[in-house]
């Protein structure tokens, strides 16, 4: 069974009790659930972790390509605009990687318009809430089994 790696970047533990305008009441529980549950239906397994330490969410990166992870997603949070550390973590990946935000990081503050990660995920979806979560494994899904046929 493939398996799909979910990284969640700083502040995601507090989903549900964190800026509900941008990020809804859902929690990270919840987030993990229904991505477990899609992961069932599309035959692959999500393994989730959530750090609010860069380190530790480069070394879960490096571990990811250790276990040979089938793709990856992630959503870092703040981490998205300014960590080097964490993109160059993701480069050594050679799976998909699929960028994840809850909100429009476009229509938000200026900061939040750049990604240090786009230039090396295979791609971004941002704005659905929830549902960028369960777009994001589709699509892994497929570019996984892309890059493998």
């Amino acid at each position: 069974m493939k398996k799909i790696l979910m990284l969640h970047g700083v502040n995601h533990n507090m989903f549900g009790q964190r800026d509900p305008a941008q990020y809804g009441t859902i929690t990270l529980a919840e987030i993990d659930d229904r991505l477990r549950g899609l992961g069932r239906e599309l035959g692959v397994e999500v393994v989730s972790f959530q750090t609010n330490h860069e380190g530790a969410m480069c070394e879960r990166i490096h571990q990811a390509f250790l276990e040979k992870m089938d793709a990856v997603l992630i959503n870092a949070g703040a981490w998205t605009h300014y960590s080097y550390g964490i993109r160059d973590a993701l480069a050594i990946l050679t799976v998909p990687v699929v960028e994840i935000h809850m909100s429009n990081i476009h229509a938000r503050e200026e900061f939040r318009h750049h990604s240090v990660f786009a230039e090396i995920v295979k791609g971004q979806i941002c704005g659905f809430g929830l549902d960028s979560y369960l777009l994001g494994l589709r699509a892994a899904v497929s570019a996984s089994a892309a890059a493998t046929a």
